[in-house]
Formats: structure tokens, C-alpha cells, sequence
């Protein structure tokens, strides 16, 4: 498995939908925004194939890690630790990063707290799910 910053926002664009919109049923509105063209993309492959997926933004002295998927045949094999691992590695060469923030739906926050984050404020819903935000210090 390989991990890389990519151009390919159509890659990363048919992975969200393949696990947010058709697996989630999260609806199109709520996935697709206006931030892809300012964002950092993390593309993972196996074999050429693309398997996950995060896309990184920067607000302020805030790194905010999101959108991060991985196709249900390909999880329970570290995809998703390593797009994080990935994601702090990227972030934390940005200059002025104080923290990094993620939201996390909350049947993943342990998988999240494994990787380093802790979770701050509340429970939220974000395109219906349970989410709860989720920080690591810099």
C-alpha cells in the first residue's frame, strides 16, 4: 500500500462517494462542497487501485483533517491508521500548526484516540451521523 498527495480529486471525489453517499447514504449535498480545490488530498492505493482517502485543510494555526474513507472490502488492514499517520506527518510540516482537528462520527472516536486525538465538545450531527470533534496538539 502506498500513500501520496494527489492532484486526483476525481479519485478521491469516487471513493467519498462510494462510502459516504452510497455505503452512508449521506446525500450529495452534504458531501460535495467548494473546499476540494484549496484542500490537500492523501490518495492510498494497493496495487495501483485506490482504496482511501482524507483530505487536508489548514485554518489558521488549525490543520483540520476530513473526508477521510476507506472501501469497506479493504478496511481492518491499516488503511485508515495509515492515512492518519499520513495526514499528522503532512500537517505537521505546515508552518504555524498548533493543532490538528478532525470530526469524528462516534462510533470511531477510539480508533481516532488510538492515533493520538482527544475529544473536545459535544456530540453533533453532521449529515445525520453522530460525530464528535476530536483534537492532537502539535
Amino acid at each position: 500500500m502506498k500513500i501520496e498527495r494527489t492532484r486526483d480529486v476525481d479519485a478521491c471525489r469516487a471513493l467519498r462517494r462510494a462510502v459516504f453517499i452510497e455505503e452512508q447514504g449521506v446525500s450529495e449535498a452534504d458531501e460535495i462542497d467548494d473546499l476540494d480545490g484549496e484542500a490537500i488530498h492523501l490518495l492510498a492505493t494497493d496495487d495501483g487501485r485506490a482504496v482511501g482517502t482524507a483530505r487536508l485543510l489548514i485554518r489558521g494555526e488549525t490543520g483540520k483533517i476530513g473526508r477521510v474513507c476507506v472501501l469497506a472490502e479493504c478496511r481492518g488492514r491499516g488503511v485508515g491508521a495509515a492515512l492518519i499517520r499520513a495526514a499528522v506527518a503532512e500537517l505537521g510540516q505546515e508552518p504555524g500548526l498548533r493543532q490538528l482537528r478532525l470530526g469524528s462520527q462516534t462510533h470511531a472516536m477510539g480508533f481516532y484516540a488510538k492515533l493520538g486525538f482527544r475529544p473536545v465538545g459535544q456530540d453533533y450531527l453532521d449529515a445525520g451521523i453522530p460525530h464528535r470533534d476530536m483534537v492532537l496538539d502539535l
